[in-house]
């Protein structure tokens, strides 16, 4: 692989959370030292992690957690890594952990690029899902959205060979640029027909935030691509 440039260091995320909710917070005290993990930027040991040896999918910006706790119950088979820079969002997922007995997931607080770059093993992830993330609509803002082509090639070094990454957006805007930017990319490959987006597949839940879109006509694009190289 050739060696990559260094990734820009503009923030793709602003820290506009609002405040804890009495269950969130106790969620956050309780049960992040179970599930929780500081940023340290020493790597991961899944195996050590999760207490067995499964493949490692991981969610950027898990928003309320809704998602991935579904995930993470719907194959169980699978070890979840959730990154989120929000602590209600944190919280969220934490408590839906606990309702659900989640044994498969754990989270971190933190950049996900920093996680990427500092804590994540190389070739050691066998799915990426990067779902809405922050669309930035104003042209001007567009060099904050995540996903870049070096943002990209640092998912590649972490992914291993054959393995999946799935993004989705609302933001037709957004979506045209992942298209380009994925089929651009080096050691990607569409898994639909190129230049076409994938429908949603099973294991990605339906969000109440998607439905109520899809009954107002907005449109919702998904896009899989695998590392081949």
């Amino acid at each position: 692989m050739a060696e990559q440039p260094p990734l820009r260091r503009i923030r793709s995320f602003v820290r506009r959370e609002g405040r804890l909710t009495t269950g969130q917070e106790r969620a956050l005290e309780r049960l992040f030292p179970v599930y929780g993990l500081e940023q340290t930027g020493q790597p991961l040991d899944f195996q050590a992690l999760f207490g067995r040896d499964a493949p490692v999918v991981v969610e950027i910006g898990f928003g309320n957690g809704v998602s991935l706790a579904a995930m993470a119950a719907a194959q169980p088979e699978r070890n979840f890594l959730g990154i989120e820079v929000h602590r209600p969002g944190v919280g969220g997922l934490l408590q839906l952990v606990e309702q659900q007995d989640l044994q498969n997931v754990r989270v971190i607080c933190a950049d996900a690029v920093e996680v990427l770059q500092t804590m994540i093993p190389d070739q050691s992830l066998d799915m990426v899902c990067l779902y809405f993330p922050d669309p930035w609509p104003k042209k001007r803002h567009h060099k904050r959205r995540i996903l870049q082509p070096g943002f990209v090639q640092l998912l590649r070094s972490k992914l291993r060979m054959a393995a999946i990454f799935h993004c989705a957006t609302d933001w037709q805007n957004y979506a045209e640029q992942m298209l380009d930017v994925m089929t651009d990319a080096e050691g990607f490959t569409n898994t639909v027909t190129d230049g076409e987006y994938a429908s949603r597949p099973d294991w990605r839940p339906l969000t109440k935030f998607e439905q109520r879109g899809q009954r107002l006509g907005h449109g919702v694009w998904d896009l899989l691509f695998r590392k081949t190289g």
